[in-house]
């Protein structure tokens, strides 16, 4: 299993090193293709790049855009550009981005950052067992990056 994780200069967070260590715990064997660029908006290049040149068989793509209203509309472009990769590649690319205005304080948004990094890690290592890995966590209101919200309605 190969995967590539594309990450950027511009987060105020190392978010690889908490995909990383989700690998590494995982006794699985995966190689990990890095590439690291400035900003969100370099991600879906990046991305198609670990895909075709160095046969990634996923991508995960970290980025931590500002509060203002520019940065909302640069995460913006940047995700219509990974959906774009994903359906030229026919392969999945995990968006990962913390935008700086997801929490009051700096302590709880590292914590965000890290819930978020290291869940999509496992969402990404479970997409690569197979199209029905995820299944069992269907409509159970799974969230990245703060508390699970829950079904609406059990059975």
């Amino acid at each position: 299993m190969k995967v590539g994780v594309a990450d950027t200069t511009f987060a105020t967070v190392d978010l690889f090193a908490f995909v990383e260590e989700v690998f590494k715990v995982s006794n699985k064997s995966i190689v990990i293709e890095r590439y690291t660029v400035p900003g969100i908006k370099d991600l879906p290049v990046a991305c198609k790049i670990l895909f075709e040149k160095y046969g990634c068989d996923i991508c995960l793509a970290l980025g931590m855009p500002g509060d203002k209203p520019i940065d909302k509309q640069c995460a913006h472009e940047a995700s219509l550009g990974l959906q774009q990769v994903q359906l030229l590649c026919s392969k999945h690319i995990l968006e990962v981005f913390v935008h700086m205005d997801e929490s009051p304080d700096a302590d709880t948004l590292f914590n965000v950052v890290k819930n978020r990094a290291s869940k999509h890690a496992l969402n990404a290592l479970a997409l690569l067992e197979g199209k029905d890995s995820l299944r069992p966590w269907a409509g159970l209101g799974r969230r990245q990056g703060f508390a699970d919200a829950g079904p609406l309605r059990r059975k």
